[in-house]
Parts: C-alpha cells; sequence; structure tokens
C-alpha cells in the first residue's frame, strides 16, 4: 500500500527540513506495516526559498515530489492539487509549520485500517492563540452550527488521513470558492476523530491574519448555508409590514388629532435606518452572487509553474 503525505506550503523555508526529519521518524512504523510512502510537497507561490529546500530534500530521497504553483492560489487550492496529485491508496493532509504532529500518525493508521474511511483531528484547547482570534473562531463553529445542515466540528483541522475513495469524493466538488472542512463533512463517510492539545508552530508567523480568518468564514457560510439570504428575505418582509403599519398610524392620527406631520429629524433617522438595512441586505445577496460569478467562470483552481514527479 502507499500513503501519500500532502504538505501545502506556502513562504516555510524554515520548517521543510524539520517536517521532514519528525515525518520520516515514523518510518519503521510504516514500514513494519507493509506501507510505502511519497511526500508531495505543494509549494503555493512562496516568496522565499521553500521550492529550493524541498529540492534538497528531493536530492536524498526520491520519494519526495514537488509542485510549484504560478503564484499564491492560497491553502484550499494547494490542499486540492495535493489530493489530484496524490497517487496513494490513503491520503494524509498535513501542515508543514508541525502544528500536525507527525506523531499521530501511527494512532491515524490503526485506526484506518480498522475500518474507518477517514480519521481526522480536532484541537481541544486554543493555547497560544490571540485570545480575540480564539473567541470569534468558537462563535463562528457556534453559528455554523445553527445555520448549516452540514456539520462542521469545532476545533477541526485540515490534518486527516483518507481512503482513495474518499479522497476522490472530495475531488469530485470543483467549487472555486473552497471550504474543505465543511467539503469533508458534506461528503460524509464514517470518520473517526482524534483530539489532541493545541501545539504552536514551530519557527516562522502565522499566514493567517485576522481579517483573512474573517473571509475565510464568509467563504464557509456562503458555502453551506443558505439562511442569510432567509434572514435577508425576512428583514424585508419585516420593513414592509412595518411601513404598512406606520402609514395607517399617520393616516388614523392626522384624521382624529389633525396633527401635522413634523419632526424631520427622526424621519431623517428612520430613512438612514431603512437605508442600511437594504444595504446590507444588498451585500448578503451579493455575497452569493459573486460565488456564483466565480463558478460561472470556470477558471482552474490553481495553476502549475513546475512539477518533480
Amino acid at each position: 500500500m502507499l500513503l501519500s503525505v500532502i504538505v501545502p506550503c506556502y513562504n516555510e523555508e524554515e520548517n521543510v527540513a524539520d517536517f521532514y526529519k519528525e515525518l520520516t521518524e515514523n518510518e519503521s512504523f510504516f514500514r513494519e506495516n507493509g506501507v510505502e510512502m511519497e511526500i508531495l510537497y505543494i509549494d503555493d507561490g512562496s516568496r522565499d526559498r521553500t521550492a529550493e529546500e524541498i529540492k534538497k530534500l528531493r536530492e536524498s530521497d526520491g520519494r519526495v515530489r514537488l509542485v510549484s504553483f504560478s503564484r499564491n492560489f492560497g491553502k484550499e487550492a494547494a490542499m486540492y492539487a495535493g489530493m489530484e496529485k496524490a497517487k496513494g491508496d490513503y491520503v494524509v493532509l498535513m501542515d508543514a509549520d508541525l502544528q500536525d504532529p507527525p506523531s499521530l500518525l501511527p494512532k491515524m493508521w490503526s485506526y484506518a485500517r480498522q475500518g474507518y474511511d477517514s480519521v481526522a483531528t480536532r484541537r481541544v484547547s486554543r493555547a497560544g492563540e490571540p485570545l480575540i482570534r480564539s473567541f470569534f473562531a468558537r462563535r463562528f463553529y457556534s453559528l455554523m452550527k445553527h445555520i448549516s445542515r452540514t456539520e462542521i466540528v469545532d476545533g477541526a483541522r485540515d490534518f486527516r488521513l483518507m481512503k482513495r475513495c474518499v479522497v476522490d469524493a472530495v475531488l469530485s466538488m470543483r467549487e472555486y470558492h473552497r471550504f474543505t472542512k465543511g467539503i469533508f463533512s458534506w461528503v460524509g463517510y464514517e470518520t473517526k476523530w482524534l483530539e489532541y492539545e493545541n501545539i504552536e508552530r514551530a519557527k516562522g508567523e502565522t499566514k493567517w491574519s485576522f481579517w483573512k480568518l474573517f473571509k475565510y468564514s464568509l467563504e464557509g457560510i456562503a458555502a453551506f448555508s443558505t439562511v442569510p439570504l432567509m434572514i435577508a428575505s425576512f428583514i424585508g418582509v419585516l420593513f414592509c409590514v412595518l411601513a404598512f403599519v406606520m402609514i395607517l398610524f399617520i393616516i388614523v392620527r392626522k384624521l382624529i388629532l389633525g396633527d401635522p406631520v413634523s419632526g424631520w429629524p427622526s424621519l431623517v433617522c428612520i430613512i438612514l435606518l431603512v437605508s442600511g438595512v437594504q444595504f446590507f441586505c444588498m451585500g448578503i445577496i451579493g455575497q452569493y452572487l459573486a460565488k456564483t460569478y466565480m463558478e460561472v467562470k470556470n477558471r482552474p483552481i490553481y495553476l502549475v509553474k513546475e512539477e518533480l514527479q
């Protein structure tokens, strides 16, 4: 059997060799179980010497493969490319920064051999993360739990071991805007979850700023829930009913009390409120329309500049 280890990399020159060293420490376990390994690094348009470091490893180990993008397409595209290029009967996704501990691989493999189609990991703590990021991350998972039919597990990592049938199912979903955590859940299959304490990045800095994570969360909401569109429709109906009631109130007040309609400040406030709600709802619709627009274009998810088999 062949196990493909997919390692997306973006400016990870400091971690490439360390990751390889720690990964290969588990070789004896896999050899004893009759498993060969290939290590597929996906260079996501790095601007440092990531590709050069990978090529150094390849000179001493022919199992190391490299796919370099023409530019930075993002981690989602890198994971998709890795699954598409992987040759293994089993495929595992791992980060190069060692936040996904290779020491878990033997345990994950044992569960896979017990019959599970996928063995996934989740963090039970967020030690070392900024408090604000941790707070909003938990709020996102809580929100998705209520607005989406697809279960997205709190603390779920991209670090997972999958059979070929699961990989093929994920690859069949060729959407341009990808939210892989949701896709993994959507395709189904029997999954075993492994929990572990958060591990901080070995070297370098994270590439996920708060703004990037916020945009990524919007991708997830738009990809796996239409509840925001329902909310926009509900708000529209609510304001129409409210406007009708207020019109009746003003007419009755004029007929009974004879009071003129006065108070331009309150009128301005109402106009600003209603306009703000309208633009908010238009923004929600615009998000879904933008996703549709990009899907209709049918652009490739990634472009390869160099590939070393």
